[in-house]
């Protein structure tokens, strides 16, 4: 295992981020959780996490991240660079659900959980990646999402989307980033029903009126939620991904899984992704770019 790494989390306030945080500091890196209102909002979750780190003598650190602001994120990354001298890794977890016909979405609305989504990391990689470059050494782990690939239920419209977007852009920026050694993962967790606040703190569109209109609809998703619920196994839980993650960064450089599936659903993410692993590499290889499908390793 690389050990004291220093890791940057995004979204680090609760669920499988907090739970990264934790994980990564137990192992022994110096982690960054990051979040937002960390005076205001989140206090509470701040101290509990400093609380947490002190009482175990673990190096995690909480600092103010908001990914819908650049000045914000520019300002995470120079702290710890200033606090650490280096930055190794990033995991992209920040992100928030959206759940409704999609129709009853304004575009803006929309927009929004791209924002979110995808444009969060994006100002978090404008913020990081010179630093990255000029170690030319680093690591950005994306957790995704199984509906890039899987199955998944009617009205995640916003959401699916947003979490395509993003993993074409990690997947865009794996082979831009590779010459400069740095390397890409991406983490994909499946549905869980418990353990995080994913579902229960899902956004809505405010067009309630086209969004009534579904009525004949009603009940589905409290349907779809019982079946999911019945199928999970008694082992699914979110610190499976928290300990992938774990695993994945402490691996030597260079050797880490380009995607991970943590799916105990089993919804067609993982066949799925064999198959475009394939192409990808295959496609890599006809076109002259292969050396592209690892980071240049120092």
């Amino acid at each position: 295992m690389q050990n004291n790494q220093v890791i940057l989390v995004t979204g680090a306030s609760s669920g499988i981020g907090r739970l990264s945080a934790q994980s990564l500091a137990t192992a022994g890196h110096t982690v960054y959780a990051s979040m937002r209102g960390v005076t205001t909002k989140n206090a509470a979750r701040a101290r509990e996490l400093r609380d947490w780190s002190f009482a175990r003598g673990l190096d995690l650190r909480v600092v103010e991240l908001d990914v819908l602001s650049q000045p914000s994120a520019d300002a995470a990354v120079a702290t710890v660079v200033a606090e650490q001298g280096r930055l190794d890794g990033l995991v992209h977890n920040a992100g928030h659900l959206v759940v409704g016909p999609a129709e009853a979405f304004s575009p803006e609305e929309m927009m929004a959980a791209y924002d979110t989504n995808v444009l969060g990391a994006q100002r978090v990689n404008r913020a990081a990646l010179p630093v990255l470059r000029a170690q030319q050494k680093g690591l950005l782990l994306w957790v995704g999402s199984t509906t890039t690939r899987g199955g998944f239920p009617p009205f995640l419209g916003p959401y699916a989307a947003a979490k395509a977007a993003m993993d074409s852009l990690a997947v865009t920026m794996s082979w831009e980033l590779a010459r400069f050694g740095i390397e890409t993962g991406i983490v994909v967790p499946g549905a869980f029903t418990n353990g995080t606040g994913h579902f229960a703190n899902a956004g809505g569109p405010a067009d309630s009126e086209t969004a009534a209109a579904y009525d004949r609809y009603v009940g589905l998703m409290d349907q779809i939620g019982a079946r999911l619920s019945a199928l999970m196994p008694p082992e699914a839980d979110p610190q499976a991904v928290a300990d992938e993650v774990t695993r994945i960064v402490g691996l030597p450089h260079g050797e880490r899984p380009f995607r991970s599936v943590v799916d105990f659903l089993d919804d067609g993410a993982a066949a799925v992704t064999d198959v475009a692993e394939r192409v990808r590499v295959d496609f890599a290889q006809r076109i002259g770019i292969a050396d592209l499908l690892r980071p240049v390793v120092a």
